[in-house]
């Protein structure tokens, strides 16, 4: 049976990391394998506080070698990395890459290096950071980071479109194939601004910025999903790209309509396959 390895956090309540990305994946059609780097009850940004743990990276080792004990490592399609717990575990998901990609070279890396973003900034225990950057990042196929991840990456500022466009190219040059940056804040307050960039080209969409109370969370992690879903049905790079775009302002338009704060992904979800909206995509380099 084939399918995805997706390596990130967990929720108990509401959607974030592997609770956001899982449902959308298979409501494409393709099965999910998760694993958990933490176990929460609800995410990180509750007032009220949150409870749980993070997982031994030895806990991803020994997961990855059942698989391999029942021969489904050849059968990954793609590994997601999300919200990493510690730099070991990034170790350990560097190491499930490449005994993954031993066995099916085909298989694709995407790497959503969490790290934090321009109002919380870096959210990630010690080292994590450092791991994505030297180790996770330049061995992806394809990279979802937000602004703040992607300056983290290529060490280049970025204050305007040109900026973007430059950071991206750095990026490309780093190692990853393809890079989706999910959210520029740089570039519009009244829009919403996604970036996507491969050796053809840089592309851009813009959509409305939904305006909530407080921001959802879980957003890129539903981004990679969704896209990672698109690239491993054989859509190109560009394609998954707008639908990801329209797929996600669906998903948080019933969000919004419902005045709620966690995603609607589960009432939202006919958007995830067929999205109510098209938004323009256009070539800026």
């Amino acid at each position: 049976m084939k399918g995805i390895l997706s390596i990130q956090s967990h929720v108990v309540f509401g959607h974030a990391g592997n609770s956001s990305a899982v449902f959308p994946i298979q409501r494409m059609g393709l099965e999910v394998w998760p694993i958990h780097t933490v176990q929460f009850s609800n995410h990180t940004q509750y007032p009220q506080g949150f409870t749980g743990k993070s997982f031994d990276s030895n806990d991803i080792t020994t997961l990855i070698q059942g698989l391999n004990n029942i021969g489904q490592l050849a059968e990954c399609q793609a590994v997601i990395s999300g919200y990493q717990g510690s730099a070991e575990q990034c170790l350990a998901v560097a190491d499930a890459v490449k005994q993954i990609r031993q066995q099916n070279e085909s298989a694709l890396y995407v790497c959503d290096p969490v790290m934090g973003d321009p109002k919380k900034g870096c959210i990630v225990s010690d080292g994590v950071a450092e791991q994505l950057i030297q180790n996770l990042m330049p061995i992806a196929d394809v990279i979802v980071p937000n602004q703040f991840e992607l300056t983290a990456f290529t060490g280049m500022d970025i204050h305007s479109l040109n900026d973007a466009i430059a950071a991206c190219n750095k990026a490309l040059e780093l190692g990853p194939k393809i890079v989706l940056v999910k959210h520029l804040h740089s570039i519009s307050d009244e829009m919403f601004s996604s970036i996507l960039a491969t050796k053809e080209g840089c592309y851009l969409i813009q959509r409305p910025e939904l305006p909530f109370d407080k921001a959802p969370v879980g957003v890129g992690d539903l981004i990679s999903g969704i896209f990672t879903a698109c690239l491993v049905k054989g859509r190109s790079p560009l394609e998954a790209f707008a639908h990801t775009n329209n797929a996600v302002y669906g998903v948080m338009e019933v969000t919004k309509a419902h005045g709620e704060w966690e995603l609607m992904t589960v009432l939202g979800q006919d958007e995830i396959v067929n999205p109510s909206h098209s938004f323009a995509t256009d070539k800026i380099a």
